[in-house]
């Protein structure tokens, strides 16, 4: 079982990107956490170019067809989702392996809902199946800003430790999708 998280802001400071990695460095023994750092990478999307992809678009795919299960955490900019994680996205659309593929989505932002709606929207309509007991809003921006704080705080990290233990129940029991929510009593 291998989850791929995907940061999808490329500020060296991103919360989102520090979330990813804690969350590599919390999941359990026999459950890899891998974080992609190659989206600054990908040109912008161009469906001309799809038939023969550039190089780093080919490397996106493989990575996100070798996942069992995607582990998003993105920013809201001017109440959209960021750039970089549609242009990733849309690098995705004709790809057939993406068809429902496992996504949690994680917002770590008190004040960004709108994106977090939009990239439901953009992830149910690419053919998702979007974990709903592992998406939720943990909001980070107050509290837990780095890596190290995340995982020195005991609720923060139990929350982070929450969703891939969701992830990974989801997976394992892919016939009752968000039957089990871990995050009923937080």
């Amino acid at each position: 079982m291998h989850i791929l998280a995907i940061p999808g802001s490329l500020r060296a400071a991103s919360i989102n990107a520090a979330f990813c990695r804690a969350a590599a460095r919390l999941a359990p023994a026999g459950t890899p956490v891998t974080v992609y750092a190659g989206l600054g990478h990908l040109p912008l999307f161009n469906p001309d170019l799809e038939p023969d992809a550039p190089e780093p678009a080919r490397r996106w795919r493989l990575a996100v067809q070798g996942a069992d299960a995607l582990l998003i955490a993105s920013p809201e900019y001017a109440h959209g989702v960021s750039g970089v994680m549609k242009n990733a996205l849309d690098w995705l659309v004709a790809d057939e392996a993406f068809v429902g593929k496992p996504v949690a989505l994680v917002n770590t932002s008190p004040r960004a809902h709108h994106a977090h709606e939009a990239m439901l929207e953009t992830l149910r309509t690419m053919s998702a199946r979007v974990l709903e007991s592992a998406s939720l809003n943990i909001q980070l921006l107050a509290t837990c800003t780095t890596e190290d704080a995340m995982l020195a705080c005991p609720d923060t990290s139990a929350r982070i430790r929450r969703i891939v233990a969701a992830v990974r129940e989801e997976l394992r029991d892919p016939a009752a999708p968000g039957a089990r929510s871990p995050f009923a009593a937080t």
